[in-house]
């Protein structure tokens, strides 16, 4: 048995990361945004935030089959290239700094940012930049800072996408194929600093299948009617994980 598969099932949180990332698949499969802020203040809180943010990368893959054939085909190509370049661009900023920052300081800024970014959603607040060109790369370049240091390339995304006055199915498919193709942009980032090691690669794979399973479930169940409640259910499951991983329990 490899090494780092070894490692990754001898984790003594692995049980919790598994159930964590199908919550944060279903999410997303039927809200469209919010598996990296169910998971991720959850995982930081069980394991290193390095081997965290990895993970979830690897797993965050399985959308290429689950989500991404669905949506593409709605997206706003040219919008979405532009915040993708800028973001492969600043992600090595990011990067850099989960891995020589603090634990305990990178957990706060994962619950921090999932907070605020909830927050904002709940309060009706959103970016109002113009979508143009600039904006978007300013945009791309500011997520690939945070998602570099976090893991959470959604929440600057998130909320430009939400404010740009794009058709919201436009905009849910800008949303989803955007946070597949930055955690695919992300694992060269993470490897060349150091920290896609056998380990994180064998969790990542790990959680791929639980997170598909929560992904097709959570499409399953999507209703555009039905929206709103998806929306209010996915704040509160976001809210109670930003709570749970908040470093003042251990």
């Amino acid at each position: 048995m490899p090494e780092g598969f070894s490692a990754a099932l001898a984790l003594p949180g692995l049980w919790g990361l598994l159930g964590a990332v199908m919550v944060a698949g279903l999410v997303f499969g039927f809200a469209g945004f919010g598996a990296a802020l169910v998971f991720l203040p959850v995982a930081v809180a069980l394991v290193p935030p390095e081997l965290a943010v990895a993970a979830f990368s690897v797993s965050a893959l399985s959308s290429l089959v689950t989500v991404v054939p669905r949506a593409f085909g709605q997206t706003d190509k040219r919008a979405l290239g532009q915040l993708l370049l800028a973001a492969m661009v600043s992600f090595p900023l990011g990067v850099w700094v989960l891995r020589v920052g603090d634990e305990i300081a990178i957990r706060w800024a994962v619950s921090g940012v999932v907070l605020v970014t909830l927050a904002a959603l709940i309060a009706g607040w959103r970016m109002r930049a113009a979508p143009r060109p600039v904006a978007r790369l300013g945009v791309g370049a500011a997520t690939g800072i945070v998602g570099g240091a976090t893991g959470l390339t959604g929440p600057v995304v998130i909320l430009f996408n939400l404010g740009a006055g794009a058709p919201a199915a436009v905009t849910r498919a800008n949303t989803l194929v955007f946070l597949t193709f930055s955690a695919l942009l992300l694992l060269p980032h993470l490897w060349v600093q150091g920290l896609l090691r056998p380990e994180a690669l064998w969790l990542g794979l790990l959680l791929v299948l639980p997170y598909a399973v929560g992904n097709r479930i959570g499409q399953a169940l999507f209703d555009p009617g039905a929206e709103a409640i998806y929306r209010r259910v996915a704040y509160a499951i976001i809210a109670a994980s930003a709570l749970v991983g908040l470093p003042v329990w251990t």
